[in-house]
């Protein structure tokens, strides 16, 4: 599976941004998948995942409520949805697939990453 990231962006405190993940290869709607994050200077951290059917998502604390995470099998697309959204969400945001939990370790396929940028 090989995956795009895209969507990332500029956007002031408060404001939304829809990341996007297209996926092509191997079966896309057979796979958990997931988002991650890396600020500079720091490790990268888990935002949350979903599973292969859509039905189930998982999110860190800091992101519960704010983000949401959809995916559109058909169409092998991830989302991630960002609202009221913070400087501490500053980050290269990262769409992972092969699993369904917080280790970035357990995901075999990655994107290369679209930077969010929020303003105070």
């Amino acid at each position: 599976v090989q995956l795009q990231a895209s969507g990332g962006g500029l956007v002031q405190a408060g404001g939304s941004l829809r990341l996007s993940c297209a996926a092509s290869g191997r079966a896309f709607s057979g796979y958990g998948m997931g988002w991650f994050r890396q600020a500079p200077g720091k490790e990268r951290e888990f935002v949350g995942f979903i599973d292969w059917r859509g039905r189930m998502t998982h999110y860190q604390d800091s992101v519960k409520g704010r983000f949401t995470i959809s995916r559109d099998n058909a169409k092998n697309m991830l989302y991630l949805q960002m609202d009221s959204l913070k400087p501490d969400d500053t980050a290269v945001y990262y769409c992972a697939g092969g699993s369904t939990g917080p280790r970035p370790e357990a995901y075999v396929y990655w994107g290369q990453g679209t930077q969010v940028t929020v303003s105070s």
